[in-house]
């Protein structure tokens, strides 16, 4: 490690009489970081080689005694550090110098915004949010103790390089795609945030370090494969029952959480006489008002004396979200769809076959969907005009053009 002080005139910070503050740099291992020394001096005063205040007065002895108390601690707490065996950096040298505590544990604070975000379940965090948080925090904890050798280590020595190294860690170890990886960072950066706001760090090192959102796929159903769906003759209830909530699903664009509380008491006629759901969404809380299709408000028909929808209080019999696309494997393959049929899928299904391709404005699509960004939804479109090129493409190709 290389270790280094040395003092310094804040010449930014000159007061009325001329005089400048005097900090001391503290360098470890090519980062710094700056005290103030509480001494002040006119710079004509200062020594830069010697680093000392020139003069023969009392004062100055007095305080060039202190820049050489001060270097001396700072000598000693870098020494302690060192014999301790334990891992630390100037940020550390520099709390122990101020009397604060030691340095957090990165995984410590983690801890802590899980705990925030169990107490506050139902109160602006679901409890999904708080799983896909603790996955994060399990790859994170692999993470240090399988490259670093530690169960945890200090907030601040989380830097650029810890952040590389993770983002290499989750792409080869566990093959994630970039979005995914851009996901457990967003989980991390804001813990990071959260020691910000708790004095554990002074910035943040997503700072320097930045993850790109790529575009994604959406797939969906087209409207040939949405009908075949629909009117494939099912002899097993357990399917049907699936199918009938995948295709509610897709006409009215609510996401398996929605769906799953979906109760009486969200479903309202409205002064145009028609059927509406209104809902606030599970995962941005913003309301929904959807009107429901004929399609939708006949499967609601059908499930109204469902006993099992009765018992619960819903208005679908609705499995879990796990057992649901793995049934929807089985109608994929039964109706010969080769999609990766999942419950989102269906949400997919209605923005595009079902609402844009027909004519239905961005806007009004964005609004039902819960979206709180247009920008979100356009990449819907943008997904409409890929299928576009590639059916003139094929035309093109029957045409021997």
């Amino acid at each position: 490690m290389r270790f280094y002080s040395n003092y310094l005139l804040r010449k930014s910070r000159t007061g009325k009489d001329g005089s400048c503050p005097i900090y001391v740099r503290i360098l470890l291992n090519s980062k710094r970081v700056e005290l103030s020394t509480g001494i002040r001096v006119l710079p004509d005063k200062w020594d830069e080689v010697h680093q000392v205040l020139l003069g023969e007065y009392h004062e100055v002895h007095s305080s060039n005694e202190r820049l050489r108390k001060i270097k001396t601690i700072l000598i000693d707490i870098y020494n302690r550090f060192v014999s301790s065996g334990k891992d630390f950096d100037v940020v550390d040298i520099k709390n122990e110098f101020l009397g604060k505590s030691y340095s957090k544990g990165v995984l410590e604070v983690f801890d802590y915004y899980l705990k925030t975000i169990e107490n506050n379940i139902g109160h602006g965090y679901a409890y999904r949010t708080l799983k896909h948080y603790r996955v994060s925090r399990k790859k994170l904890a692999v993470f240090i103790q399988s490259q670093l050798r530690k169960k945890d280590i200090p907030i601040t020595a989380v830097d650029y390089n810890f952040l590389n190294q993770f983002d290499m860690h989750l792409k080869t170890e566990y093959g994630v795609h970039q979005n995914t990886a851009w996901n457990y960072h967003k989980h991390l950066k804001r813990v990071m945030n959260l020691a910000i706001s708790m004095e554990y760090i002074q910035k943040s090192p997503y700072n320097q370090f930045k993850t790109k959102l790529e575009q994604a796929n959406r797939d969906f159903l087209t409207k040939d494969e949405l009908h075949r769906l629909e009117t494939k003759s099912l002899e097993i209830d357990r399917l049907s029952i699936v199918r009938d909530i995948f295709i509610f699903a897709c006409y009215t664009g609510l996401a398996y959480s929605d769906i799953s509380k979906l109760s009486p008491r969200h479903i309202q006629k409205r002064d145009d006489g028609n059927q509406w759901i209104i809902i606030n969404r599970t995962k941005t809380k913003s309301q929904c008002s959807i009107p429901l299709y004929p399609n939708a408000l006949e499967i609601l028909e059908r499930y109204a004396d469902y006993p099992e929808s009765l018992l619960k209080g819903r208005v679908l019999p609705v499995a879990s979200n796990q057992k649901l696309n793995s049934y929807l494997k089985e109608l994929a393959n039964i109706c010969n769809i080769n999609k990766n049929l999942t419950m989102h899928m269906a949400r997919h299904t209605f923005a595009t076959t079902v609402t844009l391709s027909n004519g239905v404005p961005i806007e009004t699509v964005s609004k039902v969907l819960g979206h709180k960004s247009l920008k979100i939804t356009q990449i819907y479109a943008r997904v409409l005009e890929n299928k576009i090129s590639d059916d003139m493409m094929a035309i093109k190709g029957k045409l021997g053009m």
